[in-house]
């Protein structure tokens, strides 16, 4: 069955907000912790860890869509 663009889109915002969600809930001081960590962190590295993330989840969605 195929599902439509919104669906489609609206579940994967949902996964995200659960796997976002479930590092807080579990261990909230070591999230708290990584949280800090990330705020010191430089513009430039922030930005390749971004580059790095997004470059992961496109690899991912190419794999899955083949």
């Amino acid at each position: 069955m195929e599902e439509s663009l919104p669906t489609v889109l609206l579940a994967a915002c949902a996964l995200v907000l659960v796997f976002e969600g479930i590092l807080p809930f579990v261990a909230p001081r070591a999230w708290r912790r990584a949280f800090q960590t990330l705020t010191d962190l430089p513009d430039e590295k922030l930005r390749v860890i971004g580059l790095v993330s997004m470059a992961i989840g496109l690899i991912l969605l190419r794999l899955l869509h083949r």
